[in-house]
């Protein structure tokens, strides 16, 4: 890693930035805009079942995609898997290590051990499930064969930096630095078990905690009366975002060694832009550790959809939470995403309705994003239209501008809401 001299501070390294990615086009925005590290799941054993995730087969292109990029790929198997579910593990397990992944996450102890037996030289990391909130702890995942702790979120940076202080050095610290929060401690939740019976720590969470909720009185149990006065109810467990793109050197002083991105269930879209953002904020930190973050990289993280954003725990104070709504903010929408070029023309695949003349931020990495104007558009048959209202449907664009394969271009939209 390249080192970083902090004022006042021994140097320190930059961190490893690791992107989530839940299907492959998702893996693929995650190396293209400049992850050094992906994290993602087989068809079972990770704790987000709802993306389309990886078979054998896949997982096993997956390694190879990142390997030849110089990125390094973690598979999560930090599920708490029933007795039933065991007996394919070790198969499992054993394939992880047979296409070369770089390091398993894992939050059960019975899992830790049978990766130890059946993928041995893989990197052990122990999930944030887990719990992890001392040095006592840290040392002990260690003993058991763990090059690596993933910190409970409920940390702050002091307790951080105490935990690194006495720990070995060869035990890396990952945190995460951007995404969903979870209301219970370190994602460990029942609620959902017992209001939808999907199990939120076998990756089915229904996320009840973004409900809308009313008091009811026992003598009455027909009238809901709201916990708020607007008439609206109450949404009493809905954590709002972490975001500490702000806050990088921080975190690193520290001593955490990889920051996460939450969000395996999230668009290829919001991975991109997500990673795309946190990547040049270490960039930058890199060469000015003492200045603020660029204006243009953090409104980065407003062109997502995204809750409410705080910092966490990390600087002792409660992560905050919006009672009155759990709608996402999504100030931006892609419009297209680029194939490539054919000639002078540039090939663009309708993801949302557009019209020609309209304005478009265009996102592609290692550029700063930079506006222009959707005109001479063509459909398929080169015939001239003057908008793309169907998904998916192939539009050709005139321009000489140098648009890059697999850029998103996405238009502002005014700040629309949408439910979670």
């Amino acid at each position: 890693m390249e080192e970083i001299c902090v004022k006042n501070e021994q140097p320190v390294n930059k961190p490893e930035l690791l992107a989530p990615a839940g299907d492959m086009e998702r893996l693929e925005a995650a190396v293209r805009y400049g992850a050094d590290a992906v994290y993602l799941a087989g068809k079972e054993y990770g704790m987000r079942a709802a993306p389309g995730n990886f078979s054998n087969e896949e997982l096993a292109q997956a390694v190879e995609l990142c390997h030849r990029q110089g990125v390094r790929l973690y598979v999560t198997c930090n599920t708490l898997p029933r007795n039933q579910e065991l007996a394919a593990l070790p198969g499992f397990l054993a394939h992880c290590a047979q296409v070369g992944v770089d390091g398993l996450i894992i939050s059960d102890l019975g899992v830790l051990a049978l990766a130890r037996e059946f993928a041995p030289g893989v990197e052990l990391h122990v999930s944030t499930q887990t719990g992890i909130v001392n040095y006592a702890a840290a040392k002990a995942c260690l003993d058991l064969g763990a090059s690596r702790v993933v910190l409970a979120r409920e940390l702050s940076l002091e307790e951080i930096r105490e935990i690194r202080r006495n720990t070995p050095p060869q035990l890396a610290l990952e945190a995460f630095a951007h995404g969903s929060m979870c209301v219970s401690f370190s994602g460990r939740c029942l609620l959902s078990n017992y209001m939808a019976n999907r199990d939120a720590n076998r990756g089915q969470c229904a996320q009840p905690c973004r409900w809308e909720y009313f008091l009811t009185e026992k003598e009455r149990p027909d009238q809901h009366f709201p916990i708020i006065e607007s008439g609206k109810g109450t949404y009493i467990l809905n954590s709002n975002d972490l975001r500490m793109i702000q806050h990088i050197p921080a975190m690193m002083k520290a001593g955490i060694t990889s920051l996460k991105i939450e969000g395996r269930a999230k668009s290829a879209y919001y991975v991109a832009a997500v990673t795309g953002a946190y990547r040049q904020a270490i960039d930058f930190f890199g060469e000015h550790p003492e200045e603020p973050l660029p204006l243009e990289i953090l409104e980065e993280t407003e062109k997502i959809s995204h809750r409410a954003y705080s910092t966490g725990f990390y600087f002792g104070e409660e992560p905050g939470q919006t009672p009155d709504r759990s709608q996402y903010t999504r100030n931006y929408e892609v419009v297209a995403l680029c194939e490539g070029r054919s000639g002078d023309y540039i090939r663009l695949r309708e993801r949302n309705r557009f019209f020609a003349g309209t304005e478009a931020d265009i996102l592609q990495p290692g550029t700063p994003p930079f506006t222009a104007k959707l005109d001479q558009l063509f459909n398929g048959d080169w015939e001239p239209i003057q908008s793309a209202p169907h998904a998916e449907m192939l539009v050709y664009w005139k321009t000489d501008l140098p648009v890059q394969p697999g850029a998103y271009l996405r238009v502002k939209r005014g700040g629309s809401e949408m439910k979670s």
